[in-house]
């Protein structure tokens, strides 16, 4: 699956259990789990880093302090047996869920702990998913063929899923925690961040050692090289995705601060609220229909795309829903909230220009006007391909401590690393055409 060198995967590692520690301010202790290729699915710790009382500094390299230290353990040595204590790691691995333990004292996956008399504190352990389909597929193969273990009762873990687990991130608190709670909400947006950096570091390793290949390789494997660099490009979509994806993330920040310095409620929230309260005041329409307009009113509200693009959504996903809903009720009582629900739709769409409103924007005085201004056009333009220009534009602006966002610096970080990416990709797609003509044209010169 990922397949990095030590230094490089301990780095990545590292920066995301310190931008967790220093961001939950009740975390004191962060590890990353690498999990090897199935069928062994080996979990062995990568890092673990202590941060200290001031919340200044952090210890790393705590050896000897964990089961899972060098060489660590296969999936047959901790996968859900009916004769050994259940490990929460076998969970987060086999199910692709996390795991919080609210109460470590009735921990069922803590027992083996308990037995021994230590008492662990309060955790929570998220798994890091990566689609199967994001995977670069060694040219020898037809498709993902990969042979998955089986759990005790002999069936196919991972088969009914589009994702693989290629990390478990584990931190310890100080504290209670609650499952669903804010602090495991923030670990879990964070450990997609830690995937995508971990592809992104797989993608350019399988792309420099593709030009390398490139250019040793004589005429007669030209097409074969040609058609394994077509594969890697193809790729490019997804490093799209994942500016689109960094993108949404600075806007869902920006929102919300600026939300927050100006006392204004979370217009977004407050309008599905007013929706669902009338999904349940409805009685005489289809059940169906009002559980899948409950689902994409959950989607939307932990969704941040540009305007554009939210008022399509909001139109195709949500509204088009309620004048079918509106227009099917055979109850006259129904009929009485239309006039609501378009005022809730609006009210939706306006909250997708919440960062750029400009009655907000003359209230929020913590950044320069031109600053401001340069910030929002940016990261609210429809922007289908951001080219390098556009990326080295917001890395600029993030580099500026006045914007004061609470993962600046980590999206800083990774939109210069995918910019990096994307020229790497721009500069592959060169050499394809140039091959590619020289091979039209009768070869190539070796």
């Amino acid at each position: 699956m990922i397949n990095l060198d030590k230094a490089t995967l301990e780095k990545a590692c590292k920066e995301i259990i310190e931008t967790i520690l220093f961001c939950l301010p009740d975390a004191y202790k962060g590890t990353v789990y690498h999990i090897g290729p199935p069928p062994e699915l080996r979990a062995v710790r990568v890092a673990s880093g202590i941060i200290d009382e001031k919340r200044e500094k952090i210890e790393w390299e705590l050896e000897g302090t964990s089961d899972f230290d060098p060489p660590g353990k296969t999936w047959l040595e901790y996968r859900d047996e009916p004769n050994r204590p259940l490990e929460a790691m076998a969970w987060c691995v086999e199910k692709q869920k996390s795991w919080t333990s609210e109460d470590p004292k009735q921990d069922i996956r803590g027992r083996r702990y308990q037995k021994e008399g230590i008492l662990e504190d309060y955790h929570h352990m998220e798994p890091v998913l990566i689609r199967k389909s994001d995977l670069v597929i060694d040219s020898n193969n037809n498709g993902f063929n990969m042979n998955f273990p089986t759990n005790y009762e002999g069936k196919k873990i991972w088969e009914d899923s589009d994702y693989v687990v290629v990390a478990v991130i584990k931190i310890n608190f100080k504290n209670p925690i609650k499952i669903n709670g804010p602090e495991t909400k923030i670990i879990k947006k964070l450990s997609r961040t830690l995937g995508t950096e971990l592809l992104s570091y797989q993608l350019k390793n399988e792309s420099l050692q593709v030009m390398k290949r490139l250019a040793k390789e004589k005429l007669e494997t030209c097409n074969t090289l040609a058609h394994t660099l077509r594969n890697a490009l193809a790729k490019s979509g997804l490093i799209f995705s994942l500016i689109k994806l960094e993108l949404s993330t600075l806007r869902e920040q920006w929102e919300k601060k600026l939300l927050q310095d100006c006392k204004q409620k979370e217009l977004k929230r407050e309008a599905i609220e007013e929706l669902n309260r009338m999904l349940e005041k409805m009685g005489g329409s289809s059940d169906k229909l009002k559980k899948s307009l409950a689902e994409v009113h959950q989607k939307f509200l932990n969704m941040s795309l540009p305007p554009d693009m939210g008022e399509r959504w909001v139109k195709m996903q949500i509204e088009e829903k309620w004048n079918k809903l509106l227009h099917e009720t055979s109850n006259k009582q129904d009929k009485r909230y239309e006039k609501e629900v378009k005022q809730g739709i609006e009210k939706l769409k306006r909250s997708l220009y919440i960062g750029k409103d400009p009655t907000l924007l003359s209230n929020y005085k913590k950044i320069p006007e031109d600053l401001k201004k340069e910030w929002t056009d940016l990261i609210y333009k429809n922007v289908d391909y951001p080219d390098p220009e556009f990326l080295d534009r917001i890395s600029r602006i993030l580099e500026d401590k006045t914007l004061n966002l609470p993962y600046q610096e980590k999206s800083r970080k990774s939109l210069i690393r995918l910019k990096a990416l994307l020229e790497i990709m721009s500069e592959l797609e060169h050499n394809i055409n140039v091959i590619l003509n020289q091979v039209l044209n009768g070869g190539i010169k070796t």
